[in-house]
């Protein structure tokens, strides 16, 4: 059985809704999870697939392909990575800031803009999902998915600023947060081959469900029907076209600029997408339901 990952946050929920409600999901298990613990079990060989950090595959190009055509990404504000400040970013120099331990895509990114970008240095500090609201409010924080969400609605800090925005004021390109990655050992199975084929046809269908996705979202209960709705449809992209890879390579090298990663990687994509996504037979495409 085909082990998928599952991202637990309001930026995945469309598209795993159409996946579970257009198509044949018997032949898979899925298994939750934030970013940063997804990632562990894709190296650990103990789920096959799933919506991974970007950095995730840069930091082992070796053990991945990436499904094309799909990611988690945004052309300008993202929403729900966001960088929460007593002062100005400008002011931050010699400062501490700290970090969720959900996504090390995004603390890179954060990294980059700091130094890169704004000309800083600044000190970090990895904070535990679990105590960030018992910190102060002293220092600059770094939230991602849910959890920034839910502190845009319920806090106000005197200076906000989404990194999705920041990056694409500062390069013009799309930021990918997230890549669908596959342990190379499962590229040829029939189940993983056809994932690639329904999270494709999935992701063409998203945007044409989002009412009625979010008249039963468990999100909406916290964030609100219309503010959901707005973030799916304004902030929230599954695409990954020639126009976002830039971006993400674009990422890359300033990774290795800042020498947080070893090298720029090569993309590597699963082979079975690229020739067969082209085909539009229903019955290829439509397994079972």
């Amino acid at each position: 059985m085909l082990k998928i990952g599952q991202i637990d946050y309001a930026n995945c929920s469309p598209l795993f809704h159409v996946l579970r409600k257009e198509f044949d999901c018997s032949g898979y298990e899925f298994v939750f999870g934030v970013p940063a613990e997804l990632n562990g079990l894709l190296l650990a060989d103990k789920v096959d697939v799933c919506p991974s950090s970007s950095i995730e595959y840069a930091y082992h190009p070796d053990r991945y392909l990436i499904l094309p055509q799909l990611s988690i990404s945004s052309i300008g504000a993202v929403a729900s990575v966001l960088l929460f400040s007593p002062v100005p970013i400008t002011n931050l120099g010699g400062g501490l800031i700290r970090l969720s331990s959900e996504s090390a895509t995004s603390v890179n990114l954060l990294k980059i803009l700091i130094r890169q970008r704004f000309g800083l240095s600044c000190r970090y500090e990895t904070v535990p999902s679990v105590t960030i609201d018992a910190e102060d409010d002293s220092s600059a924080l770094l939230l991602i998915g849910d959890s920034a969400l839910k502190m845009s609605l319920e806090k106000s800090a005197p200076y906000i600023y989404d990194l999705g925005e920041l990056w694409h004021l500062w390069t013009g390109y799309p930021f990918v947060f997230a890549l669908w990655l596959c342990r190379k050992e499962v590229a040829d199975d029939s189940a993983l081959q056809k994932l690639c084929l329904q999270l494709v046809e999935a992701k063409n269908i998203v945007s044409g469900q989002l009412e009625q996705i979010v008249a039963g979202a468990k999100e909406a209960g916290w964030m609100g029907k219309e503010r959901l709705l707005a973030y799916w449809r304004d902030n929230i992209s599954y695409q990954l076209d020639e126009y976002a890879i830039t971006g993400l390579m674009l990422y890359y090298t300033k990774c290795f600029e800042c020498g947080l990663i070893d090298g720029v990687p090569s993309l590597h994509f699963v082979d079975f997408l690229v020739s067969k996504a082209k085909q539009s037979s229903e019955e290829t495409l439509f397994i079972g339901k």
